[in-house]
Parts: structure tokens; C-alpha cells; sequence
């Protein structure tokens, strides 16, 4: 189900671009032009995820709309052309999500990432430590306005066995006095755990200590705040934070996975299939590595072009993401893919894989003039303890050639042909 977006705004040229902006994020968008307006939408309606709300409306000039939507229990983001201290300081009294002062067209990108964040921050979990129970409940309060998934606990042991229990934990956000376990100390113990591609860490503090800002960050937080802190810079802070983790992930990606097809490359692949080498014994399932080629992938694109060439590639990325998903699959380069993949015995991992020889042999790749289809070759080699990572590869890459040198479209396991 679409989230919902109400705006509120009397210019309707104003109200037109940010219901553009809603869309483009997948927002259902209705719109008002003024306070009357908006109370006979919410006599009738109610069921709005956020609003963005203009400051002074024809009818209600000093913001009264602002808390008669609060009253609603809808979060808001205030728009305003005008902003004086006293008109700040009657706004952030208010459970507003944020205020946007329309200055410019930063002011608008603004906003789109308040409203992507109002989507996304779901997902997000975050964890506030803090032995006051005031001061944690202040920052869970600010961080729920902006739809966080939001833990609160009151010391660091209690942080580090919630980190332990819930995947989900994105951000830590600490205090630094607390009894036992400081913050700075806490900081420690979960960096040893946690990269800081994993994990953000944000301290504050109370003490008027000019250092303790470069001790948090020296002993590995992300940022600082002083309380008592600013609403706005608060969420400045998270929000810039939560946007540097997500370019580190996407940095990360894309040095991990194929461009074209978004599985995982060799090296990646040969990464993760040597920590899975190493818990062999943990696990009573047998392990196949399989080395796998397109046949006769240079002539495809040589006749019918590099673009079909690479519709091929995808097809097969999709059959391998959708028949083995939650096992190891990679594309090595050129029409060559890698499998680790995982079952009750060597004899159903040979069943799936001649299943998905025989899915990629039915499937067909549509063209102007035709179609065109493609086979495969497979070459495998049961996982055991006593040989690397390395020398098993170069054994299914042995089998591959088999398979190819006995004409193709065949699955040959560690020197065993079976014939298609």
C-alpha cells in the first residue's frame, strides 16, 4: 500500500512541485489550499503517513493549522517563507518533524530527503543509552517523529546484548555518563565488533569538557553532540550520518558485484566461499562449487550483437537469483559464473543444477527478427576439508571444460558426465 502525502500549501505552483516530489518517491498525494479546506479533508479523512504544512495559510496566517494537523497524528514538516527567532522558537515547541524556511532550491532537495527519510527510516534501527530515562526518552521521542525503529536502554551492558539480539541496529546513539560502562568505554567494545561501514555511532555529553568531542571520535564514534542539544542540529546530524552509511554501502557494493548483471564478482566470491570452507564441519549439508559457461557466447554476440549478448547475461543472473536464492552465485567475467551451493546430498545439488541447465536451455531472449536461446556447460566438485578454496575452483573450471569439450549443454561433477 502507497504511503500518503497531504500538502498543505496556498501557492498552488508550490504545491504542484512538491506533489511532484511525493510521486517520484511512490507517495499517494492529495492536496489543500487552505485551513478550511484541510479541516474538511481531515473530518472525512485521516489516514495521512506525513504532511507537509505552509506556515501561514490565507485563513490562518500565524500557523494554526500547524497544530490542528498535529492534533490529527500526523507527522509534519512546516514550509514557511518567513523565519524570525520568535516564529522558530513557536515552531520547534511544537512535535513537528522539522521546519523548511522556502529560501531556495536547496530548500526543496531538503525536503525530498526528510520525505524519503520519512519512508525509509522504518527500516532503521536505532539504539539510545542513556541512564536517565528523561534524557532517553527525549532523543527516542525526536528520533520516532522521523519513523526510526527505536530501542532505549540504560546502560552499556544492556547496549551491547541488544546490538547482539537485533540485526536490524544502524545507529547507537550514547551518553557518556553512566554508571559502569562509560560511553567512551562502550564506544571501545563496539568497535571491535562493528566497522564503522556497519555501524554508526554518535556520542553526547553534558560535561562542559572541549575534549570530549575528540575523544568520542578518536576512540571511534561518528559524531558528537553536546547537551543540551538543538532539535535541528540533532537531526541534521543523524540525517547526514545515515546518508554517509549508505554511500559506504554503496562503495562497498559496487566493489563487490557485477555492474551489468548485480551478482557478486570473483573476488567477492572467492571471499565469502573460503569463510564458508572454513565452518565446513558445522554443518551437515554437502557443498558443491560449480564453475558454469554460457556456450558459444563470442559467436551470440558476434551475429546478433552485444546488447542481446548482455540480455543473456541478465536472463541468467535471474534464473540463478531466483532458483538458488540464499546461496553463493557470482559472474566471473565474460559468459563464466560461479555457484557455492548447499544441500541434503551431493546427488539433489546435481539434480538442481541439471534443472537449471535444462530452465536455461527454454529460455528465449526476443528479437525484432526472431529469437534467440542459450545452453549451458557446468563443471563441478564436491566441497571437502582437505583441499583450499583455490584447488577446488581449478577443479570445477577442469570439469567445465570437460562438459564443453564433449559438446556442451552437459554437467560434468569432478570428472563425472552427466549427459544432457
Amino acid at each position: 500500500m502507497a504511503r500518503r502525502l497531504l500538502v498543505i500549501e496556498d501557492s498552488k505552483s508550490i504545491a504542484a512541485v512538491i506533489a511532484k516530489m511525493g510521486a517520484s518517491l511512490g507517495y499517494q498525494v492529495t492536496q489543500a489550499y487552505s485551513f478550511a479546506e484541510v479541516k474538511a479533508l481531515l473530518n472525512q479523512d485521516q489516514a495521512f503517513d506525513v504532511a507537509t504544512v505552509d506556515y501561514s495559510l490565507p485563513d490562518a496566517i500565524n500557523g494554526e493549522v500547524i497544530p490542528y494537523v498535529l492534533q490529527h497524528n500526523i507527522p509534519s514538516i512546516v514550509m514557511t517563507g518567513r523565519m524570525d527567532d520568535a516564529t522558530r522558537k513557536k515552531i520547534l515547541n511544537l512535535p513537528v518533524v522539522d521546519y523548511i524556511t522556502k529560501e531556495n532550491a536547496q530548500a526543496y532537495h531538503y525536503l525530498l530527503r526528510i520525505l524519503h527519510g520519512q519512508l525509509s527510516n522504518r527500516s532503521i534501527g536505532v539504539l539510545v543509552v542513556d541512564d536517565s530515562m528523561t534524557a532517553r526518552n527525549h532523543v527516542i521521542q525526536l528520533l520516532k517523529r522521523r519513523n526510526f525503529n527505536v530501542i532505549g536502554v540504560a546502560d552499556g551492558t544492556k547496549a551491547l546484548q541488544a546490538l547482539a539480539k537485533f540485526s536490524h541496529i544502524k545507529i547507537v546513539v550514547t551518553d557518556q555518563e553512566m554508571p559502569g560502562m562509560d560511553g567512551i568505554e562502550l564506544v571501545q567494545k563496539i568497535r571491535k565488533q562493528y566497522a564503522k561501514n556497519e555501524l554508526i555511532i554518535i556520542g553526547l555529553s553534558g560535561a562542559n569538557r572541549s575534549f570530549q568531542s575528540a575523544r568520542f571520535i578518536k576512540n571511534g564514534a561518528d559524531d558528537f553532540l553536546r547537551k543540551p542539544f538543538c532539535p535541528e542540529e540533532f537531526y541534521c546530524r543523524i540525517m547526514q550520518n545515515i546518508e554517509k552509511l549508505d554511500y559506504l554501502k554503496k562503495i562497498e557494493n559496487a566493489a563487490q558485484t557485477d555492474y551489468l548483471t548485480g551478482l557478486y564478482n570473483r573476488h567477492h566470491f572467492l571471499e565469502q566461499a573460503v569463510k564458508i570452507h572454513k565452518d565446513l564441519g558445522e554443518h551437515n549439508q554437502s557443498y558443491m562449487l560449480v564453475s558454469l559457461q554460457i556456450n558459444d557466447f563470442k559467436q551470440i554476440n558476434d551475429k546478433q550483437g552485444h546488447e542481446i549478448g548482455d540480455q543473456i547475461l541478465i536472463a541468467l543472473a535471474g534464473i540463478l537469483n531466483d532458483d538458488f536464492k540464499g546461496q553463493l552465485a557470482a559472474r566471473f567475467g565474460g559468459a563464466l559464473f560461479g555457484l557455492l551451493v548447499s544441500g541434503n546430498t551431493a546427488q539433489s545439488l546435481e539434480q538442481k543444477l541439471e534443472a537449471l541447465r535444462d530452465k536455461a536451455a527454454k529460455q528465449v531472449i526476443n528479437l525484432e527478427s526472431g529469437s534467440v536461446s542459450f545452453t549451458l556447460s557446468l563443471g563441478g566438485v564436491i566441497l571437502d576439508a582437505k583441499h583450499s578454496i583455490p584447488v577446488l575452483l581449478k577443479q570445477s573450471e577442469k570439469a567445465l571444460h570437460q562438459s564443453i569439450k564433449d559438446g556442451g549443454n552437459k554437467l560434468n561433477i569432478d570428472g563425472f558426465i552427466a549427459l544432457g
